[in-house]
């Protein structure tokens, strides 16, 4: 049977040659936003591991927005270099297309590296400063109180995506992904458990939902139509019967298709520290084919996704159109060679790669990596 994960699949007027997606992936490694050598390092390895398309990490479209201090940003013209550098590099020798995902972290910002233990900072920390969010609720029980964002300041975040998104265009990214997902500002604003406003921007599903609808409306009007634009959301926040749930999520994908968005990148959970998340090979998939089933937008399944068989199966029995893979590609980048091994498919060789390529050689090459099992 042909493998239906190395079909190719259009969103708006790019087209993805596979359904493999490098999920954005936070590298925690810039200095004021601005990307480096690691980047390129990162970037350009998948860039020439015939992926169908990359994906960059969250990058905070205000200096305030950014999750960490390593994080990467795109609000000025040192940033905005930065980002050209990697992404020219990535196109000059890769062979997928680019995409970005832009964000701000809310009243989750601010807080230090993983690898430094991940805690919250205060404003006046070093790497600290001061958060926002739809209501002046903390995150957990040791993390700042957040400033609750008033009329001026959601028409400044509004200023602030569309700024960005012009200047991903200047870069050249051929797709964006605006975050609404993982407890972030704008699941924050969609989930009743953290948005607790009383003016038109809470209450309702509709309220809540206002001021991201708005934010994606400002962002078409400036990103060209025939490029994709599309939404990564918490499908759930894991929590109880009153929070974000399937439900709203599949509500927000109907509103999203109204106003032409291209995808959707369903994800769960990040919003309560009392979630309580049902881990399992694939255990977002099902969200993502009720979402798919109830808006018709093209869906990124990710989560627990790791064999080929499974991720081309999930694919081609309707649950999703791509398969994003985020820990499986940082252990494997080679992933979708690999695959396509497998599922006796076609995959994608730099010409320098060419020799690793068991299709045409007829054997395995000594010291590359074992076969994978049929």
């Amino acid at each position: 049977m042909k493998s239906k994960l190395f079909e190719p699949i259009k969103l708006a007027d790019l087209e993805l040659r596979n359904r493999i997606i490098l999920a954005p992936m936070c590298q925690y490694s810039a200095a004021n936003g601005v990307p480096n050598d690691w980047h390129l390092m990162h970037i350009g390895q998948f860039a020439v591991s015939g992926l169908g398309l990359l994906i960059l990490e969250a990058t905070g479209v205000t200096p305030e927005g950014r999750i960490t201090a390593g994080c990467l940003g795109l609000w000025d013209d040192e940033t905005e270099a930065g980002m050209k550098r990697v992404v020219d590099f990535a196109k000059h020798y890769g062979n997928a297309p680019v995409g970005i995902q832009l964000a701000h972290a809310g009243r989750k910002a601010s807080t230090d590296l993983p690898w430094l233990g991940g805690k919250p900072l205060a404003h006046d920390h070093p790497n600290g400063w001061s958060t926002i969010g739809p209501s002046a609720e903390p995150y957990a029980d040791g993390w700042s109180r957040p400033e609750a964002l008033d009329d001026a300041g959601l028409q400044k975040l509004k200023d602030a995506f569309v700024a960005s998104t012009e200047r991903c265009l200047r870069i050249g990214f051929d797709l964006i992904e605006i975050h609404m997902a993982h407890g972030y500002l704008f699941h924050q604003f969609l989930s009743p458990i953290s948005n607790r406003r009383n003016d038109a921007y809470g209450g309702s599903l509709e309220n809540r939902m206002r001021f991201p609808l708005e934010v994606f409306d400002a962002v078409r009007a400036v990103w060209p139509r025939n490029k994709p634009l599309g939404v990564r959301f918490s499908a759930t926040d894991w929590v109880d019967s009153s929070s974000w749930d399937i439900k709203e999520s599949t509500q927000l994908a109907v509103e999203l298709a109204k106003r032409g968005c291209d995808f959707v990148d369903v994800s769960s959970g990040g919003n309560s520290p009392a979630q309580e998340i049902e881990v399992g090979p694939g255990y977002q998939t099902g969200f993502a084919a009720q979402v798919r089933q109830a808006s018709g937008l093209p869906t990124m399944a990710v989560g627990q996704i790791t064999e080929p068989r499974q991720a081309d199966s999930i694919v081609r029995t309707g649950q999703a159109d791509m398969i994003a893979l985020g820990r499986g590609l940082l252990y494997n980048p080679r992933w979708a060679w690999h695959a396509a091994e497998v599922l006796d498919a076609d995959a994608v060789y730099a010409p320098q790669y060419m020799r690793t390529n068991r299709a045409l050689r007829g054997l395995p090459v000594p010291g590359n990596p074992p076969v994978m099992q049929k």
